[in-house]
């Protein structure tokens, strides 16, 4: 995998959370520099955390598994892809939308965690293919982790000025990304 396709597929894992940010920015009334960032760096460090742990996963499979390894990234990327899609059309999103302000106590920080968490299940799952893919997972778990600290940090300052909208059409985005990135991998194998 280039470093291009590496960094598209940062840019694609970063985009749920991008869009979770956004629509909490939108409910905000004001948003701190300094609060964006530590949301950002622990978004950030969740989402370069789960590709890590997928990628075990994925190294420990792949001898049971190496007959079909490309089948499997292209079939794993289009899988979330075509979530990521999905839920970017869904009319009942808007659940992001009403999202609290930025954590002050302790049960509003393990909230912020969970959405963290749940927002990079998808980065556990790429980290399998990645696996697969031989990829160098350090160099792709920090750029997914950079890129989502960053996009978090941009989704919360700008989410009064952009909207939840912008946040769907990210999701978008970022699942056509992930499915051509499958795809290209299923093309490089067969081709070979």
């Amino acid at each position: 995998m280039s470093f291009l396709a590496i960094l598209l597929l940062a840019l694609a894992m970063s985009t749920d959370a991008f869009a979770v940010a956004i629509c909490r920015g939108v409910s905000l009334k004001s948003t701190p520099f300094l609060g964006a960032l530590k949301v950002g760096i622990l978004f950030g460090f969740v989402e370069a955390i789960t590709p890590l742990l997928g990628w075990l996963i994925g190294y420990i499979a792949l001898q049971y598994i190496e007959r079909w390894d490309h089948w499997i990234v292209f079939a794993v990327m289009l899988l979330l892809g075509l979530n990521m899609i999905y839920h970017s059309f869904k009319e009942d999103n808007d659940d992001n939308c009403d999202a609290k302000p930025l954590p002050s106590s302790k049960k509003s920080f393990l909230i912020l965690v969970l959405t963290a968490v749940s927002t990079s299940i998808d980065a556990f799952a790429v980290g399998v293919g990645l696996a697969l893919a031989s990829v160098n997972i350090y160099i792709a778990a920090t750029m997914i982790g950079l890129a989502t600290c960053i996009m978090v940090t941009l989704g919360l300052l700008l989410g009064k000025k952009i909207g939840c909208l912008i946040g769907k059409q990210a999701s978008f985005i970022g699942g056509i990304v992930l499915i051509v990135i499958g795809s290209i991998t299923l093309y490089q194998h067969l081709a070979i």
